[in-house]
C-alpha cells in the first residue's frame, strides 16, 4: 500500500501512542494451523549499502542461493537477503545486495517524491521467482493521480526491464465515475503455480462497481483474484473472495480497513490468502486462508458482482497472527521458507512505510496445516521441500 494513504496513518499512530485508550473489546484467536518460530523486527532507520530498508510489500524465498528476494514499495528496489531459523528461534536477516529496479526507458524509476514525465511512479507489492530464478514478476498497484493503472512486470536481478504485461481493460482506473478498481487497492497479492506457467493476481479491495469496502460490520463487497498465463499475457480465469469484516473498530479518527495483501501458492489449486487490517488507533491485524482455486463460480466476464449472479470461493481459517502470540504489524509479504523438521515453514514481511512508529518484522511460522495438492510448499521450484541445514 502507498505512502499516500499510510502518511495519514502514521500521523495517527503516533497519536494514538500517546493517548491513553480502552482496551479493545476481546475477539476469538485462533491458530489451528500455524506454530511460532520467531519473530526479526528492524531497527528504523536501518540501512545496507547506503540504501534504507523499509516499506518491503513483497519476498520470495530461492532454495537454490538461500536468499529471500524483497521487494520495496517507496522506490522500486529489491534487497537480497539471507534469513536463519530453526524450529525454536529466527535470526536477524543478514542482507546482502540491492538493486534499483529500471523503467523500459532503462531508467530508475522516479520515487514517489518526484515525478517524470511518461513514467509511472510505481507502488511494488508483490514478486515472485520465475523459472530459471534469472528473472522475477512484480506488481504495481498503479499511480492513479496520473493515470496509470495497476502493472505486471518481469525484470531482471540487476534491475533491466524484460517485458511489461499488459493486463485486462476493466483493472485500469475507470473512465466512468465509480468504476473499475479503488486506487491504491489494487494488486497487492502475486502468486505462481508450481509449474510456472500461471500467475495470481489478487486485488486488494473491491472494484467500485462490485460493492462497498469492508466495515465492522460487513466484510463488504468480494475482491477478484485473476489467473493470467505468464507466455501469452492472456486472463485465463477469475474467482471472487470474500473478506473478513474490519476486526476492530477505530478508536480515533482516520482509517478502518480489510482487505487482500498477499496470496502463495500451496501446490497447483490452492492458495494461501493474507487478509491484512488497519484501524486507526486500535493497530493492525492479520489473518491468514485457504481456498480452492477450483472452487467458486468464473467471475471473468462479469461485469460486477452481485449477489446472485456468482459464487464467492470458500475459505478455510489456517490462522489469526495475534493468536500466535505476537502483534502483527502492516504485514504485506509471504514466502516458503526451508522446512524444518519435516514440515512446511511459512515466512511473513512487513512494510514499515518508512514510519517511525511502525517496524520492519519478519516472522516464521511452521505450516501444519491440511496436505492438500501433495503438501508441496514450494512454487516453480524456488522453494522446493528440503533438509535445513
Amino acid at each position: 500500500m502507498s505512502l499516500a494513504r499510510w502518511a495519514c496513518i502514521a500521523l495517527l499512530a503516533l497519536a494514538g501512542c500517546a493517548l491513553p485508550l480502552a482496551p479493545p473489546a476481546p475477539a476469538p484467536l485462533l491458530a489451528p494451523h500455524l506454530r511460532l518460530i520467531g519473530v526479526a523486527e528492524l531497527a528504523h532507520g536501518s540501512e545496507y549499502a547506503g540504501a534504507r530498508i523499509g516499506g518491503l510489500s513483497g519476498i520470495d524465498y530461492d532454495a537454490h542461493s538461500g536468499e529471500y528476494l524483497l521487494i520495496s514499495d517507496a522506490q522500486a528496489r529489491i534487497y537480497r537477503a539471507r534469513l536463519h531459523y530453526d524450529a525454536q528461534r529466527l535470526d536477524m536477516p543478514q542482507f546482502t545486495a540491492t538493486q534499483d529496479l529500471l523503467h523500459a526507458s532503462g531508467q530508475p524509476f522516479a520515487p514517489w517524491w518526484r515525478r517524470q514525465a511518461g513514467m509511472d511512479r510505481p507502488d511494488a507489492e508483490g514478486l515472485r521467482w520465475l523459472p530459471g530464478k534469472t528473472s522475477f514478476l512484480w506488481s504495481s498497484e498503479g499511480d492513479f493521480s496520473r493515470g496509470f493503472g495497476p502493472q505486471l512486470r518481469e525484470s531482471r536481478l540487476d534491475g533491466r526491464p524484460v517485458r511489461d504485461i499488459a493486463l485486462p481493460a476493466s483493472f485500469s482506473p475507470g473512465t466512468q465515475p465509480r468504476r473499475g478498481p479503488r486506487g491504491n487497492g489494487t494488486l497487492e497479492g502475486l502468486a505462481l503455480t508450481p509449474d510456472g506457467r500461471t500467475a495470481w493476481l489478487a486485488m486488494e479491495l473491491p472494484w467500485h462497481q462490485d460493492g462497498p469496502q469492508a466495515t465492522p460490520d460487513s466484510g463488504g463487497a468480494p475482491v477478484r483474484i485473476t489467473a493470467m498465463d505468464i507466455a501469452s499475457g492472456q486472463p485465463l480465469r477469475q474467482i471472487a473472495y470474500q473478506g473478513d469484516a474490519v476486526p476492530q473498530r477505530r478508536r480515533l479518527p482516520g482509517p478502518q480497513i480489510n482487505g487482500v495483501s498477499e496470496i502463495l501458492a500451496h501446490g497447483p489449486h490452492h492458495l494461501l490468502v493474507l487478509e491484512r487490517s488497519y484501524s486507526a488507533g486500535a493497530g493492525f491485524g492479520a489473518r491468514l486462508y485457504r481456498i480452492d482455486t477450483r472452487a467458486g463460480s468464473d467471475t471473468l466476464a462479469l461485469d460486477a458482482l452481485t449477489p446472485t449472479n456468482h459464487r464467492p470461493v470458500p475459505k478455510t481459517l489456517v490462522a489469526d497472527l495475534a493468536a500466535l502470540g505476537l502483534t502483527p504489524d502492516n504485514i504485506e509479504g509471504m514466502t516458503w521458507g526451508p522446512p524444518v523438521q519435516g514440515r512446511c515453514v511459512l515466512v511473513f514481511v512487513s512494510d514499515d512505510n518508512f514510519n517511525p512508529a511502525q517496524v520492519t518484522q519478519f516472522i516464521a511460522a511452521q505450516y501444519l496445516g491440511p496436505d492438500g495438492d501433495g503438501g508441496q510448499c514450494g512454487t516453480t521450484g524456488a522453494s522446493v521441500l528440503s533438509t535445513y541445514p
